[in-house]
């Protein structure tokens, strides 16, 4: 079997790979197409130290598993819970104390030909979702926890900084609410991405300081947090929505005085997210920058490091 492997201190292509053994409660999976997103870069600096087959967003097919799923098209949930946890007891999968993540956290990813995964994690993909739509199901699912985490009422002021793959799906779920939402970017593909979907954006010195009830970073940099919080106005709130490369440097006493809510966002509802799909509401193949086949990964990779760039995908089966 091949696979992108990082073991710690570089990436290299492997074609010697066992296929993975399957347990009782998993299914077998042969990946079709997965994207590169800005954690596997991050692991690749060292983000979590993990070492393995990297990888998190893919649709595949499953090969073995209860007969109701053999032969059909699945995306997987990344958070493999333990079931048992307090987290896990209180409908929280994506929090279990005991939780294993695809492709990032002691979990084979889903860069190679093969995945065992646990079958409770596997969603089936309508056929009216393609392919293409179906690798984006992991990070819109991110960006639909932004609604489960915090209440945006269609008076509030929005504004989203991070105009990248999360950021721009994020904008789109946004603008279905009927807010005043307004992007950040600092880049041209993004904003003329963000024209064709009538979604408002400015350049990083075209917007007021404290002019948002609500700021969504989804910058991912150190730099990016205190940005967020020149914009919002006191008692707003601010949602983090990316996970970030360095410690942030931010007034923390304004947080305090002006009352201004930080919350955490991470994973989200992967059904609610083909239903999105499904009904045509999310743009995603717009954001496809370049196609690689699996055996030109490391090429891949180097591709989705250069700045701006959006989607980077990888096709796998038969590639």
């Amino acid at each position: 079997m091949r696979g992108i492997v990082f073991d710690g201190q570089r990436l290299r292509m492997d074609s010697e790979l066992p296929v993975p053994s399957v347990e009782s409660d998993q299914s077998l999976l042969q990946i079709r197409r997965a994207g590169i997103c800005n954690t596997d870069l991050e692991i690749v600096k060292g983000y979590m130290g993990f070492t393995g087959v990297l990888g998190h967003e893919f649709v595949a097919q499953v090969l073995t598993g209860p007969d109701d799923l053999v032969g059909r098209r699945v995306v997987g949930e990344i958070n493999v819970a333990c079931q048992a946890c307090e987290q896990c007891r209180r409908g929280v999968p994506s929090q279990c104390y005991h939780r294993t993540t695809v492709g990032i956290d002691r979990h084979p990813g889903a860069f190679a030909d093969y995945l065992a995964l646990a079958t409770r994690n596997l969603l089936v993909v309508p056929d009216s979702v393609t392919d293409d739509q179906a690798v984006f199901v992991e990070p819109l699912a991110a960006a639909l926890q932004i609604l489960e985490a915090v209440h945006i009422s269609p008076r509030d002021r929005v504004v989203l900084i991070g105009a990248g793959k999360l950021g721009l799906l994020c904008a789109q779920v946004i603008r279905l609410l009927g807010v005043e939402l307004t992007v950040i970017v600092r880049r041209e593909r993004p904003a003329q991405l963000l024209d064709r979907w009538g979604i408002a954006h400015e350049s990083p010195d075209g917007v007021a300081p404290r002019c948002a009830d609500i700021v969504i970073d989804c910058t991912g940099t150190e730099s990016g947090f205190a940005s967020a919080l020149d914009l919002v106005k006191p008692r707003g709130v601010l949602i983090l929505k990316s996970t970030y490369t360095g410690l942030p440097q931010a007034n923390l006493t304004r947080i305090a005085v002006d009352e201004i809510q930080v919350v955490g966002s991470r994973c989200g509802p992967f059904s609610a997210a083909l239903r999105l799909l499904a009904d045509g509401l999310i743009d995603c193949e717009s954001m496809i920058d370049k196609r690689y086949p699996l055996a030109d990964g490391l090429v891949a990779f180097e591709a989705a490091s250069q700045p701006g760039a959006l989607k980077i995908m990888l096709e796998v089966d038969g590639a």
